[in-house]
């Protein structure tokens, strides 16, 4: 029998090299490895996201951080992938499969501010950085008076763009998903994590995504092992919503997914906006139902967004 040189034998594990990328994919293989005592190395990749400085809508918005990942992956140089969910296209890529979903970060947006300030304690001019569309937008519609600036970078050159003691910063805080800083351990940078009330999450946003060859059984019964039913259905629920708006992640489009118990067993209950990226107008509303129907409930929800308008609000301004 060959079974324990099987799992014993090394899965390699592409991801993208920042510190970030690689924290949350070290993370899974670690997961990998207590689960299934299989060693994991991880294999550094550099995507078209991480080499140009352009917006990421000017790139082509979804998929720029995973491109290169997947061909490594269908190539057979990886074994295994793993990506921010949020950043792959909704429609699915021939050869590959998702593996495994595991467990969500907090999906919520984190302040951070100069002097520990909170959104509402900003002052009307305050410069706020961030590279979401969506962010933007929703920033917009609060109608605080801030003055919305477009950045890029990793985690560590947005926050050193906050002004500090020093005052060397050019801005006064930064929006970043709280799911990357928690992964980094930099919680106590936040001076504010924010209501999905104000702020309502990307689609996806706090979970991974580790794919693998759709032929590899070995791998994905290995990987399987880190599946997390739950968020699976959230994150089917959210990007269901997504897909069939036509949008990708560089649109001004939100959705969060939450599982509850109901009166006939699990209920998940489905959140959606669309906001203009100039935050002039928007249209939000929600459904639920049961989990097993994730798919449908974010296309029953995408039905009733564009109903009221919500493509006329995703169109890029000319």
């Amino acid at each position: 029998m060959t079974t324990i040189g099987t799992l014993t034998s090394t899965l390699r594990l592409g991801t993208r090299a920042s510190a970030l990328a690689r924290t949350q994919s070290q993370a899974v293989a670690d997961a990998i490895t207590a689960a299934t005592g299989t060693p994991v190395e991880l294999v550094p990749i550099v995507t078209e996201g991480d080499t140009s400085s352009a917006a990421i809508a000017q790139l082509g918005g979804t998929g720029v951080f995973v491109a290169a990942i997947r061909r490594a992956l269908l190539q057979g140089s990886i074994d295994v992938a793993v990506h921010s969910y949020k950043d792959l296209p909704t429609a699915p890529e021939p050869g590959l499969i998702l593996a495994a979903v595991p467990g969500r970060e907090d999906p919520r947006d984190a302040l951070v501010a100069r002097n520990g300030l909170t959104l509402g304690q900003l002052p009307r001019g305050s410069r706020v950085g961030t590279g979401a569309p969506r962010r933007a937008a929703q920033l917009r519609a609060l109608g605080l008076g801030l003055d919305v600036v477009p950045i890029r970078g990793n985690v560590d050159t947005r926050l050193g763009r906050v002004a500090g003691g020093s005052g060397d910063g050019d801005l006064d805080a930064v929006v970043l998903a709280r799911a990357g800083l928690a992964r980094l351990g930099r919680l106590d940078v936040i001076t504010e994590t924010l209501d999905p009330l104000q702020m309502l999450p990307a689609p996806a946003q706090g979970a991974l995504a580790v794919e693998c060859r759709t032929s590899d059984a070995r791998t994905r019964e290995l990987v399987g092992r880190l599946e997390d039913q739950n968020v699976r259905a959230c994150v089917r629920a959210e990007r269901s919503t997504l897909a069939a708006l036509e949008a990708g992640c560089s649109a001004p489009v939100a959705a969060y997914a939450e599982i509850a118990d109901g009166e006939d067993g699990p209920e998940l209950f489905l959140r959606a906006s669309v906001t203009a990226i100039d935050g002039s107008d928007a249209v939000r509303d929600s459904v639920s139902g049961r989990p097993a129907d994730a798919a449908a409930l974010g296309r029953s929800l995408a039905a009733v967004l564009l109903d009221r308008g919500a493509a006329a609000l995703m169109a890029v301004p000319a």
